[in-house]
């Protein structure tokens, strides 16, 4: 009898076995937020093949599969991989090899970098990013006299921090061919008493920008590497990079075929005629990790520049009203031949003005056209006639910038237009969901600070105190969706990123600190323990 017990316990352990399913990974003990329709939560998840093969309960998982791997999360929070749904992935890697700006508290402090920088790495054309005389004790622009005193023979062109506007040095100039009688539109080459002072705003600036020798192949694979490296560590399985030419796309799409680059990048090509007249024959395309079905169009410039355009002038400057980049008809025309192909525009829009125009254009060409999920990045001041038109076209926004901006935006605007500004949660309302992003390298990369803007509506410093306008403020699920499910729809690809379901990439996270329940001050400072993309730990 005994015998035939033994035989039996050996018969079932044997067949439950037999039963149990090979996963690569199995995940236990995790206090996971799925982010699925129902933002249901489960303790466990096993992944094969670079995907969720099943989602739930420790002993559900674990009766049924046996892996190769397996992971004991100890109660640590997972969520689905982050999305940065505006950035610039590519200048963050170039921004490592150029004078970094960011920070500098007045024009000697960003003189003393350029020569602090200029000495360690004597380039032939000294390029950076940063500067933003906001934060300056006197909040003017700058002009070139110290900088041409200091490089007398080398060229100098750094950017502000939100990329709308250069600083130059008479080398620059003259190498670009600019004098005093320059034509230019959409944007402007500034002078004072019948001279250049040194500083180009919005499309003039192309002008100087065709003179600086482009990276090299080693320098832009080295970009794109240190870039990678950043995000990972930050989170990031995902990028949409709001500006990229057909150079570097191939770049990226060759890395990642070779293994070298593993980051999900969804590409923005920049909506000039050569990339339009390329990529609109050629039609979209996909890989698992490069989405190119989008361009990026430029409407105005910046509010920190004063370049992006207003319906009515800036209440800091009269008779200032800023510009549109492109005249009207390029407007109408462009988005009339990406509306004719299967591709999405994504308009940079900032001032009331752009924001009137693009929707406008959008709503005439988009007629009778269903699904197309064309995007308004930044809308930062909207007027109250046109939240509505937002009922169609998602809203890309940028919650740190309302954070970084709040201390001169109302200045610049006035106090009724400012209502409008940076209005996250009525244009949540207006389309039903939001995708957020940074717009690093302008802003810092860290989507915690993302996640503490757009819930808190305060910057570091814990100002101001009761929050900036927080009838726009996102709930903390608004803000997990924002950064995962939602922008993954914004690209097409909520059915197989953005949250962690059966049969999707498995793209998750490892939090040192419940992002859910944690104090909402607290949330700068949560780490990243471990990043995974298909199913691999990448940081």
């Amino acid at each position: 009898m005994k015998k035939i017990i033994v035989l039996l316990v050996i018969l079932f352990v044997h067949f439950s076995c037999v039963k149990q399913e090979k996963a690569d990974l199995i995940v236990i003990n995790a206090n996971i937020y799925t982010v699925n329709d129902n933002f249901a939560k489960a303790d466990a998840f096993a992944v094969k093949n670079g995907k969720f093969i099943a989602v739930g309960t420790v002993d559900e998982i674990q009766k049924k599969y046996v892996a190769i791997e397996t992971l004991n999360a100890k109660g640590k929070t997972i969520v689905p991989g982050l999305i940065d749904a505006h950035c610039h992935f590519y200048g963050l890697g170039l921004q490592q090899q150029r004078v970094d700006l960011t920070g500098t508290k007045s024009y000697d402090e960003v003189l003393e970098r350029l020569v602090a920088f200029q000495k360690e790495k004597k380039v032939s054309y000294i390029t950076g990013r940063g500067w933003d005389q906001n934060d300056w004790e006197i909040k003017e622009f700058p002009t070139k006299e110290k900088l041409d005193a200091l490089f007398p023979d080398t060229p100098v062109a750094v950017s502000r921090i939100d990329g709308h506007a250069l600083l130059v040095n008479q080398v620059a100039i003259d190498l670009a061919g600019i004098t005093i009688n320059t034509p230019f539109s959409g944007g402007d080459i500034l002078k004072k008493d019948g001279k250049l002072t040194g500083v180009i705003i919005d499309s003039p600036m192309g002008l100087i920008t065709s003179k600086i020798p482009e990276p090299t192949l080693k320098e832009a694979i080295q970009a794109l590497k240190d870039a990678e490296e950043i995000c990972f560590e930050l989170g990031l399985t995902t990028v949409d990079d709001a500006g990229l030419d057909r150079k570097t796309i191939e770049l990226i799409d060759s890395l990642q075929q070779a293994g070298e680059l593993k980051m999900r990048v969804y590409a923005m090509i920049s909506a000039d005629e050569r990339n339009l007249d390329y990529y609109l024959n050629k039609g979209i395309s996909k890989t698992d990790r490069l989405n190119i079905r989008s361009f990026k169009f430029y409407g105005d410039g910046a509010l920190g520049s004063r370049g992006a355009a207003m319906r009515k002038s800036y209440s800091d400057k009269p008779n200032h009203f800023g510009a549109m980049i492109f005249d009207i008809e390029t407007i109408q025309n462009t988005a009339k031949r990406i509306a004719n192909s299967e591709f999405q525009m994504n308009a940079h829009a900032i001032g009331d003005s752009a924001n009137h125009t693009l929707l406008q254009t959008y709503k005439e060409v988009l007629k009778g056209k269903k699904d197309r999920r064309w995007r308004i990045e930044h809308a930062q001041i909207v007027s109250p006639k046109d939240f509505d038109a937002f009922k169609n076209i998602i809203p890309s926004i940028q919650p740190t910038h309302a954070t970084s901006d709040m201390y001169w935006a109302e200045d610049r605007v006035g106090a009724e237009r400012i209502k409008g500004g940076y209005a996250y949660k009525d244009l949540l309302n207006k389309y039903g969901k939001v995708a957020l992003g940074t717009d690093f390298p302008v802003e810092k990369v860290s989507p915690m600070l993302t996640f503490y803007a757009a819930v808190a509506r305060k910057d570091l410093n814990n100002y101001p105190e009761d929050g900036f306008q927080m009838n726009n403020a996102l709930s903390r699920e608004e803000t997990l969706k924002g950064m995962t499910l939602w922008a993954a729809y914004s690209n097409f690809e909520e059915n197989e990123k953005g949250s962690i379901e059966v049969g999707k990439f498995a793209d998750f996270i490892i939090l040192d600190q419940n992002i859910m329940k944690v104090e909402i001050n607290e949330v700068p400072t949560i780490k990243v323990l471990q990043t995974f993309v298909n199913g691999e730990k990448v940081n």
